[in-house]
């Protein structure tokens, strides 16, 4: 028997593009330059290695997030336990969008994501740097 997805993509997508705080490429870029932000990337590390990465950005892929965020997680990372904006992105924004209100409803705040993502961060010119994996060894 088929399964029925009654909540789809697109609904959760416009449910949290409706809650998130949704930076342009051209206002992240500004906003990176604070001290009181951090650029959370949530892209698979195999994304980050053929694309490039927005320097000083935590790179924390979309899978661990949850764990990462709640201080009595056993993985939680002290970064999100900082007095900062987290501001979120992806590749193209769909899947930083989710991140970011799942962020927000675990109560991390204040929260971010850029439209459009990496890519729209990389045409309107900011910064990004090539990144290797750490040899193992």
């Amino acid at each position: 028997m088929p399964q029925t997805i009654t909540r789809g993509i697109k609904a959760l997508i416009d449910e949290a593009n409706a809650e998130i705080e949704t930076l342009s490429a051209k206002d992240a870029i500004e906003i990176s330059k604070n001290g009181d932000v951090v650029i959370v990337d949530i892209r698979d590390p195999r994304e980050i290695e053929r694309d490039g990465r927005i320097p000083g950005a935590f790179a924390c892929t979309r899978g661990m997030l949850e764990f990462w965020i709640d201080p009595l997680s056993p993985y939680a990372k002290p970064i999100f336990q900082e007095d900062k904006k987290f501001v979120f992105h992806c590749a193209g924004g769909l899947r930083s969008v989710l991140a970011a209100k799942t962020a927000q409803d675990m109560g991390l705040k204040p929260v971010a994501h850029i439209a459009g993502g990496y890519a729209a961060w990389r045409d309107a010119g900011g910064p990004t740097e090539k990144w290797e994996p750490k040899k193992k060894g």
